[in-house]
């Protein structure tokens, strides 16, 4: 069909080897802006997602779980779903003690969340870039190096700390072993209420017609 007014594509690099699929997603961008046709996009790709998309719709199961910009849903995640999903993050259980104050790892932290109740539990999602490799004598978290993987542009490592890993990406290699500290600034923890089970409510709802 020519000229559409909507554009839809499955898929379409998933079978080139890495390289000449970055050249195409370039390439169909340039296509997309140049035609000013609507593309919609489907790919399980989550840096294929964020790199070519104006909006993204992330769906689980055939439910949409957020609709934005490629920006805020990596900075602002929905669920720990999302927050899984686009980008490799730390997802832990925590307790939102009071509005800009939340306490995971037995570890008080000032964030910048607010609306919560008071001691509600909560899911909390720190990026591996967001976690800063400081000495041990001053992180806010004290763990040990388990494994360094050298990833081109980053060190991948896995730390060991408050009986978990956690993943950073840091610039600076720590060997296997070291003890070092974490430090995570306000901004970059982020807070999302807990998920209610899909089928909690059906079950409520049977009881109340029993």
């Amino acid at each position: 069909m020519n000229e559409p007014e909507v554009l839809l594509l499955d898929e379409p690099l998933g079978a080139l080897d890495l390289k000449l699929r970055k050249e195409m997603q370039l390439e169909l961008k340039a296509m997309q802006q140049q035609l000013g046709i609507t593309f919609i996009y489907v790919t399980h790709d989550q840096e294929e997602a964020l790199t070519m998309s104006d909006t993204i719709v992330v769906m689980n199961g055939g439910r949409i779980q957020q609709i934005g910009d490629p920006k805020g849903i990596y900075d602002e995640p929905k669920n720990a779903f999302v927050a899984d999903f686009i980008g490799e993050s730390n997802i832990v259980d925590g307790v939102m003690l009071e509005d800009d104050l939340v306490k995971f790892s037995d570890t008080e932290f000032q964030c910048v969340d607010e609306g919560f109740g008071e001691n509600e539990p909560v899911d909390v999602v720190i990026r591996p870039e967001d976690i800063m490799i400081v000495g041990e004598d001053v992180g806010m978290l004290t763990g040990t190096v388990q494994s360094v993987i050298f990833k081109g542009v980053h060190y991948e490592m896995m730390i060991e700390a408050s009986g978990r890993q956690w993943k950073v990406h840091s610039t600076t290699m720590q060997p296997v072993g070291t003890r070092v500290g974490m430090t995570i600034v306000p901004y970059n923890i982020h807070i999302m209420r807990k998920a209610r089970t899909a089928d909690a409510a059906p079950v409520q709802e049977a009881k109340k017609e029993a």
